[in-house]
């Protein structure tokens, strides 16, 4: 069986490079995960493997808690955010957890590295009639107001990004089965379920009134979503829609990623599986969906109470 992520691996000293590729194939092979989080973790061990090559290291055993200071100043001076650094310790600690449990290294070098406090930058979720709201905005026969509500049903019922939005083609969609395939970062694609009213809005549009849009240019005809000179149409264009529609709701603040994380928190606070909704998202990493999971106390007592085998009312006592 192909070992994923091995091949991302950077040429380098056998002592650095094979216990990394060994633990790739345990990610795989005997913990199950995915190919694409695999492939995450390669990508964060790469870096790690190309920085401690360049310190001379010459195995991972002989990594000491002063090299790991200097390897997370070396993440901080690389100017990436603090959920980047944050999701490349955590997969460099579990390495040499590994290493550690197989007898190959002495411990954690990393153990007395915490990762670093994430911002809080994250737009708010909208609440759910909130949403409800917005959607209501695009309800009308008007060509305008058709492609309006395939496209805000659209992001709130999948988690689309907006460039994913806009790049669908009409063979990525399957509305009989209610599917679309969405193509996410380095041309990574995922199946998502489509819901009822969200498969409703996209075959008013796809059937009644794109192909009016399309007849205006031979351009883009392949594209779900059309301007009206016929051609695919932008991200800017979207995001306008998505405004001018929480501009008519009376809802503020509404940015690039309202929709997509209120997808996300809507799931998570009816229930759903977190890895779940890693996939759902196309998340290389479940580190990233954590950012997610902000949840209200009551709502974390209503899931347990529904889910719960003895979360009920407690059984009479025998007398």
């Amino acid at each position: 069986m192909a070992r994923h992520g091995a091949q991302l691996l950077p040429e380098g000293p056998r002592s650095l490079v094979s216990p990394a590729g060994d633990y790739l194939a345990h990610l795989q092979l005997e913990r199950g995960l995915s190919a694409h989080t695999v492939d995450a973790y390669a990508r964060d061990l790469r870096r790690y493997l190309l920085w401690l090559e360049t310190q001379g290291i010459a195995e991972p055993g002989a990594v000491t808690e002063a090299d790991a200071l200097g390897f997370r100043r070396a993440l901080d001076e690389a100017g990436l955010a603090p959920a980047s650094v944050s999701r490349i310790v955590v997969a460099v600690r579990r390495f040499h957890d590994h290493l550690a449990a197989e007898g190959a290294a002495p411990g954690d070098p990393l153990a007395q590295l915490p990762p670093p406090a994430l911002r809080d930058s994250l737009p708010k979720a909208l609440r759910i009639d909130e949403v409800e709201a917005l959607l209501a905005q695009t309800a009308g026969d008007a060509p305008v107001l058709r492609r309006a509500a395939a496209l805000l049903e659209l992001l709130y019922a999948t988690g689309a990004r907006i460039s994913e939005a806009v790049g669908l083609d009409l063979d990525d969609l399957d509305l009989d089965h209610r599917v679309v395939r969405l193509y996410g970062k380095g041309g990574k694609d995922r199946l998502v379920p489509l819901g009822s009213h969200a498969a409703a809005a996209l075959e008013a549009w796809t059937v009644r009134v794109r192909p009016g849009f399309a007849a205006a240019s031979d351009a883009s005809r392949g594209a779900v979503f059309l301007n009206q000179r016929g051609t695919r149409l932008s991200r800017q264009s979207a995001w306008a829609i998505v405004k001018e529609a929480a501009h008519r709701a009376g809802i503020a603040d509404v940015t690039a990623h309202t929709l997509r994380h209120s997808f996300a928190t809507h799931l998570l606070e009816g229930g759903a599986d977190i890895r779940v909704v890693q996939e759902l998202l196309g998340h290389a990493s479940v580190v990233t969906t954590q950012i997610y999971t902000r949840v209200t106390a009551q709502t974390l007592r209503e899931v347990y109470a529904v889910s719960h085998p003895r979360a009920g009312a407690a059984a009479p006592r025998p007398r």
